[in-house]
């Protein structure tokens, strides 16, 4: 991964790794940043339509910034204006998810001047992305123990759109804070619930009952309490193209959600079709291992935690995670050439023999930097 070289208020960097990370923590930090050499050794060098796409989202819920993108798109300049918000329409690129769009709405919508209702139409759901259903359940409980009441935040999934048309919509609503909260979050809990929910697309009804049954079989082996539903769309509400998915997400004593997801592949794109009873089996799977990485989140919405840790209260935060994904190591390495702020990171050791169970764990412990939404006039 390229490191920062700073000059002036400008952070200066090569290659598109973790470009969506650098341009959120500019818009927080209201650091510029310069990207050059994206892509240069590619057939096809400079950005793709996805970033542009992203870029054009963040100018449209900022006030006043400055983007300049040379003729190749191998270089690109980026000073951050102030977070505005608002209401906002954004069609996304078809090349990725609208859950890849979502994950920077959560990170940035506490913070704007004016609350965030924003509709994004494209893909609901692919095999890069998180979904739209992780990020209802998965992403809005970790969002929700940052602030101290989640009055004005909504999530609704209006239609279900799947590749290569897309034709998926989703509404996110986020209400403005001027602080959030500092946590310490150490024990996850034992699972008590599973729930999920499986949806067809533009084929036969039947596909959604095979991946529930499926799932269903691997996951009663485990516990007993599991409601999967399915969300038989119809006409418009199933998007452009046929497909079909399921979602996963366990509940502990301590309301912390693992969430896992399975999609058919795009055969649009030469992909072998996809069995119904092999999605629903990978998802059990996928969830399972999910509960055995552990920790008070899962490894989708890790960044997202990290992120408000970092610029919560002055004061200390900790929480219980499993294994750092590699984008989450990514993250607090930009985050500290953003806002100089460290993390201490230790292997834990509980006391209590059922929670020595399943992945190593790692007590993630920082103190916030104070940041306050200065975009909300306060009297």
């Amino acid at each position: 991964m390229s490191r920062a070289i700073k000059k002036g208020n400008t952070l200066f960097y090569k290659g598109s790794n973790l470009l969506k990370q650098r341009l959120v923590l500019s818009i927080l930090s209201g650091k510029s940043v310069k990207i050059s050499d994206i892509r240069v050794l590619e057939d096809e060098p400079g950005l793709r339509e996805f970033e542009v796409s992203l870029v054009r989202l963040l100018d449209k819920i900022t006030n006043g910034t400055v983007i300049e993108l040379n003729e190749t798109g191998t270089t690109l300049y980026f000073q951050p204006g102030l977070l505005f918000g608002g209401t906002v329409e954004h069609n996304c690129s078809l090349q990725r998810g609208i859950g890849y769009y979502l994950e920077v709405l959560f990170m940035l919508g506490f913070f704007c001047k004016h609350p965030l209702n924003v509709t994004l139409l494209g893909v609901t759901c692919n095999n890069i992305d998180p979904s739209v259903d992780v990020l209802k359940t998965s992403f809005m409980e970790t969002l929700k123990r940052f602030i101290f009441d989640d009055e004005g935040l909504e999530f609704k999934i209006k239609k279900r759109g799947m590749l290569p048309l897309g034709g998926g919509e989703v509404v996110f609503k986020c209400p403005i804070r001027t602080k959030l909260r500092p946590i310490q979050f150490l024990e996850s809990g034992m699972v008590k619930r599973v729930r999920g929910t499986a949806y067809a697309l533009r084929v036969s009804p039947a596909m959604a009952n095979r991946m529930v049954e499926k799932a269903k079989g691997v996951l009663l082996n485990f516990l007993p309490d599991i409601f999967i539903t399915t969300d038989q769309c119809k006409g418009r509400q199933a998007g452009k193209s046929p497909g079909f998915g399921v979602h996963l997400y366990a509940e502990t004593t301590q309301g912390v959600i693992y969430s896992s997801e399975q999609v058919s592949n795009n055969i649009s794109q030469g992909e072998e079709p996809s069995i119904p009873e092999n999605i629903g089996m990978a998802a059990a799977q996928r969830l399972l291992y999910e509960i055995y990485l552990g920790g008070v989140t899962d490894s989708s919405s890790q960044v997202l935690a990290i992120l408000n840790m970092a610029l919560g209260p002055k004061d200390v935060s900790k929480i219980i995670i499993g294994p750092l994904t590699e984008y989450s190591i990514g993250f607090l390495r930009n985050l500290r050439e953003f806002f100089g702020v460290t993390f201490k990171l230790e292997h834990y050791n509980s006391d209590e023999e059922r929670e020595s169970v399943g992945s190593d764990k790692v007590m993630l412990t920082c103190v916030g930097i104070g940041y306050s939404n200065i975009n909300k006039r306060t009297i």
